[in-house]
């Protein structure tokens, strides 16, 4: 099986978010599994290598598309500004020159997994100007949806930039409310539509979450699947973490308390291995969840807890966050940066991480968490509804703690509801344990898309 699976980033050498994390991950795994896969991306000047070729992992070939007027910029997308202008112009190039490098390898892959927007043409071109070109004949294309919410949409006044028939701008494919929609075409155009867990796949054909394409996924929904994300369990394991000051198992989970001393004093926190710290990594946003955090923020620093909040976003939240670092200077420690390895401590050292998002399609927070023994509060929603299971105190079944209104109030009962199950020492340990012992690693995942590539190909 020969797939090639391109992307706009790839770690680890370039990312702006989750998908790079994904598109570094399974092929390695794909690999691990007798797959013949290539990856390819633009290349960016962030990526310091010579030439148009490297490797991901020791054996999987990578291929560097290039052209230094598209992407030999500071940042992969646009600026504190905005997006760049010319994205269009962008990536119908890179997803032109995917296909051209095929050619020129003479790889011809049994499928081609595109994703999201900046790829979306790969499938389109195949069927409209590659169609008649015998060496294309019989490649199959998987599209992947990785956030409904960016679709890549430009003006009607740019479309002859994509060398496509206008034959091709309506309703039934690249138009969009008189944009053209670039995610829409490969919605339509792909043999394959997939998005990265089940409950996102269903949640997309609805107009809550399908961000006004729920109807073209609806009429695809044959042909559209959701296979959970996984992460890297060599990158995140807490029996060899050299970020972590005491290493420890499910087997010796108790030594994890080690690692929240160390961040208590790092964070200039009270030394309190008994209070209960609850983490929060990610992106300070409205998707996140950061609305209904702000609401209750401060009922929250009033119990018996700590807080450590590391990431950005939007600067609204940065100012609430800031002004709670002031208010509660000796329960919270307020990070408005990225830092990988406060991060990986935090992930390591909490009780609890926080994730009340108002939608989340995999997440990756809540798999990172449960591996180092944290326990996830999490709104049920995407992703974060196929992983985690609330837990029953009697029964001793399930890995975390849900809510399922996006309010703040069910957000503020349900960290309650932690709380009051973390002072039951002996229990909570039982929690950790059982939640090490989830497997969320890409392995499945993998086997499930090696099932897809087999059924897609035929």
């Amino acid at each position: 099986m020969k797939i090639l699976f391109c992307a706009s980033e790839v770690v680890p050498f370039a990312k702006t978010g989750g998908l790079a994390d994904v598109a570094g991950s399974l092929p390695l795994y794909l690999k691990k599994l007798k797959t013949d896969v290539r990856v390819c991306l633009p290349k960016y000047s962030s990526i310091k290598i010579d030439g148009t070729k490297a490797k991901l992992g020791k054996d999987i070939p990578v291929y560097f598309i290039e052209n230094d007027n598209y992407f030999a910029r500071p940042s992969l997308y646009g600026t504190a500004q905005g997006d760049y202008p010319d994205n269009l112009d962008r990536f119908s190039f890179f997803s032109k020159s995917v296909l051209e490098l095929l050619k020129k390898e003479n790889f011809k892959p049994d499928i081609i997994h595109c994703n999201d927007w900046q790829t979306a043409l790969i499938p389109v071109y195949l069927k409209t100007i590659y169609k008649n070109d015998p060496f294309y004949s019989g490649i199959k294309t998987i599209f992947t949806i990785h956030n409904m919410a960016y679709q890549g949409t430009f003006s009607k006044d740019e479309y002859f930039k994509l060398g496509l028939g206008w034959e091709y701008f309506n309703m039934e494919y690249l138009e969009f409310y008189g944009m053209i929609n670039l995610m829409k075409g490969g919605l339509v155009f792909s043999d394959f539509i997939t998005t990265v867990s089940p409950t996102y796949s269903k949640e997309i054909q609805t107009p809550e979450f399908g961000c006004k394409l729920e109807g073209v996924l609806s009429r695809r929904k044959d042909f559209l699947t959701g296979i959970i994300n996984g992460i890297d369990y060599d990158e995140w394991n807490p029996m060899a973490d050299k970020e972590l000051v005491k290493k420890y198992s499910h087997l010796s989970s108790k030594d994890k308390v080690y690692n929240k001393i160390s961040l208590q004093k790092e964070c200039g926190l009270p030394v309190k291995p008994d209070t209960p710290l609850l983490g929060v990594v990610g992106r300070l946003a409205h998707q996140k969840g950061f609305d209904i955090l702000a609401e209750k923020i401060s009922e929250i620093c009033e119990q018996d807890l700590q807080f450590v909040l590391l990431g950005t976003g939007d600067e609204v939240y940065h100012k609430i966050m800031q002004d709670i670092a002031k208010k509660y200077p000796g329960k919270t420690s307020i990070n408005i940066k990225f830092d990988n390895t406060l991060a990986k401590k935090i992930y390591a050292s909490s009780d609890m991480f926080l994730m009340p998002s108002r939608y989340e399609p995999c997440g990756l927070g809540q798999m990172i968490s449960l591996r180092y023994g944290t326990i996830p509060i999490v709104r049920k929603t995407g992703g974060l509804a196929d992983t985690i299971v609330e837990f029953d105190p009697k029964t001793k079944d399930g890995n975390g703690f849900i809510f399922e209104d996006y309010c703040s109030d069910e957000l503020f009962n349900t960290i309650k509801r932690a709380l009051g199950v973390y002072r039951n020492k002996k229990i909570w340990q039982v929690l950790v344990k059982h939640a090490m012992e989830y497997d969320f690693s890409w392995g499945n995942s993998a086997k499930e898309y090696i099932k897809l590539y087999k059924k897609v190909a035929g």
